[in-house]
């Protein structure tokens, strides 16, 4: 036996008991750095995702200020909050001068809906419902509202509700839009300590490899979810805008929900082209919009293979899956997870497959 051969000590029942007590040891501390950590995890991810997502337009700011990595991170974090804040104002300040108006018109008994047009009884599946509750409510409000009280309170709770999640979920994304900032100033340390990370985990050839398919994935789908829901929701605005639909930019920010949870746009195009065909549009702008909206609708199954999966490797549809699965699974940010999962999950795979190939 070689002198410099090291001898492995025989296992005993203390040195058993002693590896056993570390280990019960390791995994109480790292339950307890989950449980203080959880309270934070969405709001971390969120800001890692969007990190990830604007870094590349925050280097060409910082770039054009001189390298100024922390200006730059503000610049970028007070025009996302911008973005986020003032269509909430404008929103709130509408309501609010909309509630006043209807108190007023209340208490002085002049508050009182025009009559429905014969049309809407022709329309489909709800026709006959909906000018029957609407012509009722035309012609004696308070017995409307009086009949119909228990609906109208589901509705205004319901609408409480909807208040309260969306002024906590912007509020979530400007705290994930701050978080994001911190990060794209230390991008570079930051991105060196997760290829560390990465490189300790699955060694130094392959991790470098899988931290640019994570980079890749997460920018990828941002690209071909949330910038093909953009699009489309910018083509259904302007085509909302030039047919003159009331409420054109809510309107197009639903369709851009809907774009990203991968719901078709025919669900707000339907009862706006009803509404126009209806109405006392003339036949030329009705033929116009109902192309336009059909061309509209259909924009995102040219535009997401091509921009889905672009610069990733990995192929299209585990990109497109792994986004579908993980929103169904996490709601919105599994869109990213799932995504970036499947792809990695897909690479290492694929890597053992051409591994046996290679060695037979």
């Amino acid at each position: 036996m070689p002198l410099d051969q090291k001898i492995e000590p025989p296992l005993t029942a203390n040195s058993l008991m002693f590896t056993l007590i570390q280990f019960g040891l390791l995994a109480f501390l790292v339950s307890l750095c989950v449980r203080v950590f959880s309270p934070f995890l969405i709001i971390m991810m969120w800001g890692l995702i969007l990190s990830i997502m604007l870094y590349p337009l925050h280097q060409k700011l910082a770039s054009v200020m001189g390298g100024k990595q922390g200006g730059a991170a503000s610049v970028i974090v007070l025009i996302g909050g911008a973005a986020l804040i003032a269509p909430l104002i404008l929103l709130s300040s509408s309501l609010v001068t909309h509630i006043h108006d209807v108190n007023i018109a209340l208490d002085n008994n002049q508050l009182a809906l025009s009559k429905p047009a014969s049309s809407v009884a022709e329309w489909p599946v709800i026709g006959q419902k909906v000018y029957k509750a609407w012509d009722g409510a035309a012609t004696n409000l308070p017995q409307f509202m009086t009949d119909y009280k228990e609906q109208l309170g589901q509705i205004t709770k319901k609408a409480v509700i909807a208040t309260k999640n969306m002024l906590g979920t912007v509020a979530m994304f400007l705290g994930a839009l701050i978080i994001g900032g911190i990060m794209m100033t230390w991008g570079k340390s930051g991105s060196a300590a997760i290829q560390r990370i990465m490189n300790r985990l699955v060694g130094s050839e392959r991790g470098p490899q899988l931290q640019t398919l994570s980079v890749s994935t997460v920018r990828s789908v941002a690209t071909g979810v949330i910038g093909v829901a953009f699009i489309q929701a910018l083509l259904f605005g302007i085509g909302f805008i030039i047919v003159d639909i009331p409420a054109a930019g809510l309107l197009a920010l639903i369709v851009m929900l809907l774009g990203i949870v991968q719901l078709p746009a025919i669900v707000v195009a339907v009862p706006v082209l009803i509404y126009l065909w209806t109405g006392d549009s003339s036949m030329t702008m009705n033929v116009f919009a109902t192309v336009w909206f059909l061309l509209a609708g259909a924009s995102d199954n040219v535009l997401k293979p091509l921009l889905l999966g672009r610069g990733v490797d990995a192929p299209m549809p585990v990109i497109l899956i792994g986004a579908l699965g993980g929103m169904v699974v996490a709601g919105i940010i599994g869109l990213f997870l799932g995504s970036t999962l499947l792809a990695i999950s897909y690479n290492v795979f694929m890597s053992w497959v051409d591994e046996g190939v290679d060695a037979t």
